[in-house]
């Protein structure tokens, strides 16, 4: 059962995953009317280009490209040209400009090829950090100051000062309740549980040895899906009804074995988890460095025997805090006050002539696809796009659970359903499905971190679609994960 997932860019079938890459298009030499055509439009059909903001001579607009060669000219005020300072060539329409785009074996880094050493084996949502970028042009950032080095020591200081002097004993909320599987549940069962409670991760209770020792997330299940669908054969309820979740977490510290190349030896790791009265800022830094969604609160004895699970902290529940504290006084945090365009934080799209991947999908792709990009290129979330980069939803690996419903996981293929299937699933059934945006959360390249972090602490957002004012199309995606690493420096 536990064959080693592929690698690469291919989902469970050897077709390969397509990963869009936004790719912006200037026309640098005015005009009246500018459009954009080529070989990703088949030339049937003309893109519309916008002035770039400040600009009366510069012409813009962003398409999203897969990899390998594609031609494109430009229709201005009715006559085709090319662009003669980029690259070109004699193609079927005449003198054309070319943009290749390869597709480089480490554009999607596996995060299961090469574990990391002392990662824990409870297995979350993170996401890849990357430097803020520009998208359109650096007229914007330019007329932004740009934050002074002391300003940002100053904010970073109190900011960890804070957290240093408060516990995790403050994150307890006044009332709730806390899921907790026992390792000997069936995974069918425990999916089940997991979608009915509307949760994406629950603690792991072993009664023999009277401790907690892991976690059960909706990445587990997309692992034992794509698993399952290895052996080219529909998956049965059957077949999860054998599985206890001790038999899979056995079996995946085996797959993350056989996927280390050498045969190596991973050693089980112990669960991540802190007290009641450890500071918040320690419990952030288990979260960062563990790549691991939450960290369960757990007050033991002396002894360690008796272990009460208190809370599941996260970094929601923190940043919460820090927002709470710090709203009345934002003149004590200058960094607040500044746009996000003009600091490093978040997943930003590539700048003209990069190749960075920044994945996105469209909802005719396949389900398969959006697990295997989810698994190997170590997002928690892909945007769903239409063929102009706007935003139409996201799907995330908790969406996964939704599999649940009436069973949906026997009677269906991973490379058959599309992401547009599989998100109607989780809606209400006597409502028509629509993309209307309520499932995600968006802001503007000129909100500010204080705006920004204000939503990030509505129950449920995990992170922000950055999307361009009008059009909403996709600029960048910033993350919970991505705010307490510039926090915290």
């Amino acid at each position: 059962m536990f064959d080693s997932v592929q690698d690469g860019g291919h989902d469970s079938s050897g077709v390969l995953v397509p990963v869009l890459i936004p790719w912006l298009f200037e026309w640098r030499y005015g005009g009246r009317s500018v459009s954009l055509c080529g070989s990703f439009t088949r030339w049937s059909e003309s893109i519309p280009m916008s002035l770039a903001e400040g600009r009366d001579d510069v012409f813009q607009v962003v398409w999203n490209l897969t990899s390998g060669h594609h031609e494109y000219k430009f229709c201005v005020d009715g006559q085709w040209r090319y662009d003669e300072n980029q690259p070109f060539a004699e193609g079927a329409c005449g003198l054309v400009n070319t943009i290749i785009i390869a597709r480089e074996p480490d554009m999607i880094n596996s995060t299961s090829s090469s574990p990391t050493p002392g990662r824990s084996n409870m297995d979350v949502d993170y996401d890849i950090i990357t430097p803020a970028v520009s998208l359109s042009h650096g007229t914007l950032q330019e007329a932004i100051p740009m934050i002074s080095s002391v300003d940002l020591e100053v904010s970073r200081h109190r900011v960890a000062n804070f957290l240093s002097t408060h516990t995790a004993y403050e994150l307890l909320p006044d009332s709730g309740k806390i899921i907790t599987l026992d390792i000997n549940l069936p995974v069918k069962q425990a999916f089940d549980i997991l979608h009915e409670q509307g949760l994406s991760v629950a603690p792991l209770w072993d009664f023999c040895k009277s401790q907690f020792v892991g976690v059960l997330s909706a990445s587990d299940f997309i692992l034992i899906l794509k698993e399952l669908g290895n052996h080219g054969s529909n998956l049965t309820e059957e077949q999860l009804e054998k599985h206890t979740i001790a038999a899979w977490k056995e079996g995946k510290l085996h797959l993350t074995r056989t996927m280390d190349g050498n045969g190596g030896s991973f050693p089980r790791r112990q669960l991540i988890h802190a007290g009641p009265y450890d500071c918040m800022k320690d419990v952030a830094l288990k979260i960062l460095q563990n790549k691991v969604a939450t960290v369960p609160i757990i007050h033991s004895s002396r002894d360690g025997s008796f272990p009460q699970l208190l809370h599941l902290a996260s970094l929601s529940g923190i940043l919460k805090c820090i927002y709470r504290f710090f709203r009345h006084s934002l003149s004590s945090l200058p960094i607040l006050q500044q746009p996000i365009c003009s600091i490093p934080l978040g997943t930003w799209v590539p700048q003209i002539g990069e190749s960075k991947p920044f994945a996105m999908l469209r909802p005719n792709a396949s389900l398969s696809a959006a697990l295997t990009l989810l698994v190997q290129a170590g997002v928690s979330s892909i945007p769903i796009v239409d063929d102009n980069g706007s935003l139409l939803d996201m799907y995330s690996r908790s969406d996964i659970t939704a599999l649940a419903k009436d069973k949906a996981y026997a009677q269906i293929r991973l490379d058959e359903m599309t992401i547009h299937q599989a998100l109607k699933l989780g809606q209400d059934a006597n409502s028509p499905y629509d993309f209307n945006g309520q499932r995600f959360q968006m802001c503007l390249r000129s909100d500010t971190l204080n705006e920004v972090m204000k939503r990030l602490t509505s129950p449920g957002v995990r992170r922000l679609v950055i999307v361009e004012a009008g059009s909403n199309r996709v600029e960048g995606i910033i993350s919970l994960t991505d705010v307490f690493n510039f926090l915290l420096g």
